[in-house]
């Protein structure tokens, strides 16, 4: 039933981000986050059953894997024209050439669960 009611909510998502034709709000994603995560930091705010709301630390490294991680999302987004997010709405209002997205994307995160075990974490 979970997954029902997921499906439906996104599928009447796309439909509205599609017909609305509002794609670049998701811009806002990036400030309202960090607002959002500095506003839990400093309010110590908790759970409603009472646990503390903490957000852990994010281990950097050198950064290799995330500048590697994104320029590979980013050349994704590019060659397709699309947003990741709304590829199967666009599918539905008849791009279906993103349909080749969608495989590839499949193909990679099938790839990446084959190789985890000896990629760094």
């Amino acid at each position: 039933m979970p997954l029902l009611i997921y499906f439906v909510t996104g599928t009447l998502f796309g439909i509205v981000i599609t017909k609305a034709e509002v794609n670049g709000i998701f811009a806002t994603a990036i400030p309202t986050a960090i607002v959002t995560v500095q506003a839990l930091k400093r309010l110590k705010l908790r759970t409603l059953g009472g646990q503390p709301i903490a957000v852990a630390p994010k281990i950097m490294g050198t950064g290799a894997r995330y500048a590697l991680g994104g320029t590979t999302f980013g050349l994704g987004w590019a060659l397709t024209g699309a947003c990741p997010g709304p590829l199967f709405a666009l599918v539905g209002a008849g791009v279906t050439v993103l349909i080749a997205a969608i495989a590839s994307a499949l193909a990679g995160t099938w790839l990446y669960g084959r190789l985890r075990h000896i990629l760094p974490h």
